[in-house]
Order: C-alpha cells, then structure tokens, then sequence
C-alpha cells in the first residue's frame, strides 16, 4: 500500500480520537473505490466489524468509537493485503450469500450475489406451486417436503440458503472436493441445517445417483448447480482478486466453459420428478448454447436464461416435462 494509502491508520498515538470508526470506515472506502475493488463500502465494513469483532450493524452504533494502536495496526495491515487483491471474505474468514454469514477460505468460491438468481428463483417457484394446491404437476403432495440436489456444493451456500427458507426441505449437497465438503458441512452446522442437509462426495451426478432416495430416477424437486464455468477465452480478463486467490478447479469450465454444465444437461433432467426443475449457473457468454442444448433435450420443457443483479444472462432453468 502506498504511503499516502496507509498513513490515516498509522498515525502516532499522539491524536488516539482522530481515528474513529466513522473516519476509519471512509478512509478504507475512498482507498478501495481509488483502487477499483469491488464494493468498497461493504469491503470497509467487513475488515472493520472483523477488527473490533462485531456484527457490521454495529458499527453505526458507536460511529466515533476511537481505534487504539493495535486495532489501527492490525487494520493497515489488513487494508494493505486488500489493496493487493486478496478477498476480503479471505481475510476475515466470512462471506455473505442471501443474507447469511458463510464462512470461506481459499478451499472454496467466495459466494456472489450472482448466483443469489438460482435461491430466489427456487424459493419463489416453490412457495406458488405448493399454494396453488395442484395447479402445477407434482411427483408429492403438496405437504410433502422438498427434495432438492446441489451439484458443485463448494462452501455449501445454495443447499444451506434454501434448507434456512424452505422449512422441512431436504437437500443432497455433493463436491468433487473434500476440503469444499468440510467448510459446507462448518456452514450447514453454523446455520443449524445439517440434520437436513447431507453431504456427498463425487464427480458431479455420481453420488447423487448412489443417494438411495435421490438417485431414483424421478425423485428431485430441484437440481440446482454453481459449476466451473468460466471458459478459457476468457479468463485472462478475470479479477485479479479472483484469479490469484480463488481455487481454479471451481473457477475454470474448460475450452467453451461447458464440460460440466452439459453432462448435468444431458443426464440430470432424469432424476428429476415431474415438474421438477433444473437450474444452473453459466457464464453469459455460454446463454445461447446453453438454451439450444436445454431446448433439445427431449426430458425437459420450457427452458429460458434467468438474469442476474447486473442485467447478465446467468441461469438456466428448465423443467421436467410432462
């Protein structure tokens, strides 16, 4: 970090109420925004609320709370790390996804707003099919609960979002990772879902399909999947935030970015019960091959691209058709 970047926070004991959380908060912000990181204003609070060891909220409840040396030398050297590109989710060892605290390391993604699309659609889609009381085709009734896979599990942040939200639901979370599978199985404990959530070990439908419930053919609800994606023309232009930091098994989708979204097109729709929906994450570049192999897929029906926060083409969803 540049000098002119790190004096705020190394000033001299000699004006120890100088520095304030409020003063603190704005400096890191105008550092990080100059810099061209993600979400300064977010990126502040996390490295601040992980500091004085609080809930972010907090923060704004004792603003001018002055930071003693330790605290402004721990923070500087956290700041200068995040100015050199490491994630702040990293640093602090926390990340958000739909509103819950996730804890991330470098053994799995860090969970973006993005792949929120997949969460909100499945919460929506579920909450008007189980209202209108079989006016959509079910494989259960209407009170019976969810079965839902979730391919490429990584910290755990689709299974456990929906397992919090869709009360009684019972979710199959499986990565190619066993480092990825303990930090899910910290989370699904964290949150208090794990008596619902099962974690599999595998290379994508593998252990769901050795699962004795949700490996028979017609028995899920949902098959949602965050897979590597990103193809390899493009990722010489990734973050260096994320390209030097985030593990790139997770990351890398192959040539065309599709060596593991189209196996889970072909062979997934099968295990899906009637009606039951597949929905997966790809790089927007991909939409349209992805739509034609989803449209000629003769299990599934009605087939389009969902879109994120930022207006990208992210998410396929289909469902099993009739």
């Amino acid at each position: 970090m540049a000098q002119s970047e790190a004096q705020p926070a190394a000033q001299s004991a000699a004006q120890p109420a100088a520095w304030t959380t409020r003063k603190l908060l704005q400096w890191m912000r105008d550092a990080f925004t100059k810099k061209g990181l993600d979400a300064p204003g977010l990126s502040a609070e996390l490295l601040m609320a992980h500091i004085l060891g609080c809930e972010r909220l907090k923060l704004y409840l004792d603003v001018d709370r002055p930071a003693s040396d330790q605290e402004r030398a721990r923070l500087r050297d956290l700041v200068t790390r995040a100015l050199n590109h490491e994630p702040v989710q990293y640093l602090v060892g926390d990340g958000y996804f739909f509103g819950l605290p996730m804890h991330v390391d470098k053994r799995v993604l860090i969970p973006r707003p993005s792949t929120e699309v997949i969460v909100e659609h499945v919460l929506q889609h579920a909450r008007a099919t189980r209202s209108s009381h079989g006016a959509a085709p079910e494989a259960t009734p209407p009170d019976a609960p969810l079965l839902i896979a979730d391919v490429c599990t990584g910290s755990g942040c689709i299974a456990i979002a929906l397992a919090k939200r869709l009360a009684g639901a019972r979710v199959v979370a499986t990565d190619i990772s066993t480092d990825a599978l303990d930090v899910a199985r910290a989370n699904a404990a964290r949150h208090a879902v794990a008596d619902r959530v099962e974690f599999a070990h595998g290379d994508l439908l593998a252990p769901v399909r050795a699962h004795p419930v949700a490996g028979s053919n017609g028995s899920l609800n949902y098959l949602v999947s965050n897979p590597p994606y990103i193809p390899d023309h493009e990722w010489e232009a990734v973050e260096p935030n994320v390209k030097n930091h985030e593990p790139h098994a997770a990351l890398r989708g192959g040539p065309d970015g599709l060596a593991l979204v189209k196996p889970l097109i072909r062979h997934g729709p099968e295990l899906l019960a009637p009606a039951g929906q597949i929905l997966i994450e790809i790089a927007a570049c991909t939409a349209p091959e992805v739509l034609t192999l989803a449209r000629a897929h003769p299990l599934l029906a009605d087939a389009r691209i969902l879109h994120d926060h930022e207006g990208l083409a992210r998410v396929l969803v289909a469902r099993r058709a009739d």
